[in-house]
């Protein structure tokens, strides 16, 4: 709850993608402090407003918040990955908190004509994707991955990696690593796209932004690099443990780059939820 006020922004980008209209039937998955409830039923009206969360201590904290605001949406809870059927289909369908994998059951929730917006990750949280899910009027679903600064945190149950205090300790203070030149130049950080790539491609992997260098490590099996500019096209790159971070990096950069740079990716959502295709695997863009 403490965190609404960092992600107020974020939160409020995405209520712009989500594209609410007046009379909208609406499903928000995950009440929290019961924010983007309370803007659905300002604008949609709270007749057709559904809000959802795990935990019941939460739902009847944020039914009494959104009462004294004058609107009183339908406050349930349950699992917020199984949807709330009965009054389905809805217009939109808003998931607060990121899944590994498209919930099937808010797919099937979603009215022709809808859109569906969550954080769609693998287990990093360091480059996040947000999937953008809709269903035509004739019924047919497509959905995309959109590479995005921020992304929400896990949902109950998703085992998401951190670097500890410890971790990044020893990668600062290291000698032990294997020290080389590099002229190649990785990718910026508005190359959201790439990193997101990365990701999905090799996952398992944190970039530490508080650096002052280039940092990613891998907690699962310890390996990290660090690369530090030292002139024009001019990279110190001190790399440990089993995994070559810095060619994977460049791996999935030169693919990124032949494929268009491109800023989004096509989903294919199946029974066990969405996978993203990258252009140089699949489908293009």
């Amino acid at each position: 709850m403490t965190a609404m006020s960092s992600t107020m922004g974020m939160t409020a980008d995405l209520l712009q993608r989500l594209d609410l209209l007046r009379e909208q039937r609406v499903l928000d998955v995950g009440t929290g402090a019961g924010v983007t409830a309370a803007v659905a039923s300002f604008i949609c009206g709270y007749a057709g407003v559904i809000t959802l969360d795990i935990d019941r201590h939460v739902s009847e904290a944020a039914r009494a918040r959104l009462m004294a605001l004058g609107y009183q949406p339908a406050v349930v809870t349950g699992d917020g990955l199984a949807g709330w059927p009965g009054p389905s289909p809805y217009d939109r369908i808003f998931v607060s908190f990121a899944v590994p994998r498209i919930p099937p059951a808010l797919v099937a929730q979603l009215a022709p004509g809808g859109r569906a917006l969550m954080t769609l990750g693998t287990s990093s949280p360091s480059w996040p994707g947000l999937a953008v899910i809709t269903r035509s009027p004739n019924g047919v679903v497509e959905a995309e991955l959109v590479a995005v600064e921020f992304g929400h945190r896990g949902g109950a149950g998703f085992d998401r990696l951190f670097l500890s205090a410890a971790f990044r300790n020893r990668i600062t203070a290291s000698d032990c690593g294997r020290t080389r030149r590099s002229r190649l130049e990785p990718s910026a950080d508005t190359d959201r796209a790439m990193w997101l790539a990365l990701d999905h491609l090799h996952p398992g992997l944190i970039r530490d932004f508080s650096a002052e260098d280039l940092t990613i490590g891998a907690p699962r099996c310890g390996s990290w690099v660090r690369a530090r500019r030292v002139g024009h096209r001019r990279w110190e790159v001190t790399s440990f443990g089993p995994r070559d971070i810095w060619a994977e990096i460049h791996d999935v950069a030169d693919r990124w780059r032949a494929a268009g740079s491109p800023h989004t990716y096509r989903l294919e959502i199946d029974d066990d939820g969405g996978r993203p295709q990258c252009p140089w695997n699949q489908d293009s863009v």
